[in-house]
């Protein structure tokens, strides 16, 4: 018997899958081993096939497990959507290597039944969703819910009635630190009916959860990050993206999916609904689902009705004296962190930058310490007190004088938030502070001290972009922005549409009702529309000055994009490259507009130049083109999130 089979390696470049021979008959989505070259590798059967005219390999090994259909079909579409070498969509699809001899054949069974007696009631405003969302059961529907108004109460609404009809449901979230709030909350409904996978478990817990998944005879609960769409889920009723505008949804490495078109497909595939959740929706989407008619659920109400305050104060940062006492925090800002430790609540700061200082110079001639590898500037980190790339991880000591002029004016610019800490550490000796980075250690990671937050353990909660949304914080009531315009500066198309999802998200975690607390706002540019809309929750203006914009420039969704990128030893031949590239496009496909070549952002990184082009064009097909037609050495990048 022979079998066509989908290899799962990223040693495997072709386009095709291959024919191997089996002694046994087996089933399509059976998982199997096979030789490739001179390795074994995981792999799938993809179809039955006939005898082949040459000599093929015999299957190693058959396991006793099965995906679902929908895996198979969902392997081809990322193929064909999202074009890159089958051997690393088909990794994506697989559990991590599986032993020789499975613990188990059986199928897994749950024993529990769904217990929503102590879930709190539903809003009118959340009963109106659900309802429309229901009755609208064989479309997507985009739920605009702002902060506050109880999205993970609806979503486990929506989950008891798939779940109580014998359909699995999906839910995924964009950072590990927000699965452990979640599997709580459908946990207590659920129980053993929930799985969870993230980056953060064992190769060995995430092959459990997978094969748990795969064999499970009854309906579950899976939650997890983008990679719980590549799970073998059976009969799945329901996908839902919560924070869907969250840009940690793209893939930024080969294969370049974007998760939510891939969670369309998978719900389309398995005639399941899509339910995209967010409180900031993309441009882009917002303005699909309008022209395609697909439904927008729109949610105000509070999920906690109370008489409690939110006050919102923007500090004008060019105003030297508002920081009398710190060059970073406010006198304002200050004040309301002292009030609340002495009332025992917590206050959070955000800050989207890491480490101790962006920028490590001499005041006399200006020199900058920059990466010997890379086109950025070194990061000076206190605590391990050396300097640190945050492209390539290159680390150096930190000088004691200028290497150009000797003198010892050496200056530490641009705080982050490692300096941040120990400011706060000065002014604050006796508070208990928690930052939450990329450099902060898993075990001390928000998905690790969740619970503590919650709780009010930690007083003052410092962070980048991961504390900005999700989170509920009932002891929160003080939060503030340090530097708000950062991202405004970002001279890319979606600076605006990020700085609002980022205030939004950020000021979304007071004004919840539990308390009465404060938002202050530091920033240089207290006149910026974006920053006074992202306060007020005025999506609908930020929305129409946004799309006008983004149409007066030919951007997304008024074009699909594509970056193309060509990486040399020089900055010369990797500029040659990109010309090469889009003297071959523009000679091969039509109805496309290529911009460049220039300079990617960051020019030099890992001790390569990079150079790209942008790729426009009304059709998406005429974007799959122009990857077909590309050059060797040339990395497409479909529907990115930004161009630098």
């Amino acid at each position: 018997m022979y079998y066509r089979v989908l290899v799962a390696s990223q040693r495997y470049h072709g386009n095709e899958s291959l024919t191997y021979s089996s002694v046994q008959e087996l089933a399509v989505g059976q998982i199997i081993k096979v030789s490739l070259g001179k390795i074994q590798v995981v792999g799938v059967v993809e179809s039955a096939t006939q005898k082949p005219k040459f000599a093929v390999k015999e299957i190693v090994k058959a396991w006793d497990i099965v995906v679902p259909p929908t895996t198979i079909k969902m392997i081809s579409w990322l193929q064909t959507y999202y074009p890159a070498p089958l051997g690393s969509i088909t990794e994506l699809f697989m559990p991590p290597a599986l032993p020789q001899k499975l613990a188990s054949t059986d199928p897994t069974t749950v024993t529990n039944v769904p217990k929503a007696d102590d879930l709190p009631p539903l809003t009118d405003g959340q009963k109106a969703a659900v309802q429309k969302i229901q009755q609208n059961n064989k479309q997507s529907v985009l739920l605009h819910g702002d902060t506050g108004t109880g999205k993970t109460r609806l979503y486990i609404e929506l989950a008891l009635a798939q779940i109580n009809s014998g359909k699995s449901v999906i839910i995924t979230t964009p950072e590990i630190g927000l699965t452990r709030p979640l599997v709580n909350a459908f946990g207590r409904v659920f129980g053993d009916q929930v799985f969870v996978t993230h980056s953060g478990m064992t190769p060995a817990s995430r092959r459990a959860q997978w094969l748990a998944v795969c064999r499970s005879s009854q309906p579950v609960v899976l939650i997890g990050p983008r990679s719980a769409l590549f799970f073998p889920v059976n009969n799945l009723g329901l996908v839902i993206i919560d924070e869907a505008h969250d840009t940690a949804y793209k893939q930024d490495q080969s294969p370049y999916y974007q998760a939510t078109r891939m969670a369309a497909a998978l719900a389309a595939t398995s005639k399941a609904q899509l339910v995209l959740g967010t409180a900031t929706p993309l441009v882009a989407d917002y303005y699909t689902f309008e022209q395609k008619q697909l439904p927008i659920v729109r949610l105000t109400q509070p999920a906690i009705e109370s008489t409690t305050r939110l006050k919102q104060v923007v500090v004008d940062a060019k105003d030297r004296a508002n920081f009398a006492r710190s060059p970073y925090l406010s006198n304002i800002l200050l004040d309301n962190i002292t009030k609340a430790l002495e009332n025992s609540e917590q206050s959070l700061l955000f800050l989207n930058r890491r480490g101790s200082a962006r920028v490590v110079m001499c005041q006399i001639c200006a020199w900058r310490a920059l990466c010997p590898h890379c086109d950025t500037a070194l990061t000076y980190h206190a605590d391990s007190y050396n300097m640190r790339c945050h492209s390539c991880d290159h680390r150096g000591r930190v000088p004691t004088k200028c290497p150009e002029c000797s003198n010892s004016e050496i200056v530490f610019k641009s705080i982050g938030t490692k300096a941040l800490e120990a400011e706060l550490q000065n002014y604050f000796p006796s508070a208990r502070i928690a930052r939450f980075d990329r450099d902060t250690h898993q075990s001390q990671g928000l998905n690790a001290l969740s619970q503590e937050l919650h709780d009010g353990t930690v007083d003052i909660i410092i962070g980048t972009q991961a504390i900005a949304k999700g989170f509920d914080l009932p002891k929160l009531a003080v939060v503030g922005v340090v530097q708000a315009d950062m991202s405004l500066s970002i001279p890319d198309f979606s600076a605006s549409e990020r700085t609002y999802q980022l205030l939004s998200q950020v000021s979304g975690r007071v004004g919840r009702g539990h308390r009465d607390s404060s938002l202050i706002i530091q920033t240089h540019t207290p006149e910026s529309p974006v920053i006074k809309q992202a306060l007020s929750k005025d999506y609908s203006s930020f929305y129409q000055s946004e799309i006008s914009e983004r149409k007066s420039y030919s951007f997304p969704p008024f074009v699909h994009l594509m970056t193309v990128t060509c990486s040399r030893a020089s900055s010369k031949s990797a500029e040659s490259a990109c010309q090469k590239a889009k003297d071959t496009l523009l000679a091969s496909v039509t109805g496309i507009i290529i911009d460049g070549p220039t300079p990617r952002f960051i020019e030099k990184t890992s001790g390569k130049y990079s150079w790209h082009l942008v790729v426009r064009a009304k059709s998406r097909t005429k974007i799959l083109e122009a990857i077909k037609a590309l050059p060797s050495g040339c990395i497409p990048n479909p529907d990115p999130t930004d161009l630098l």
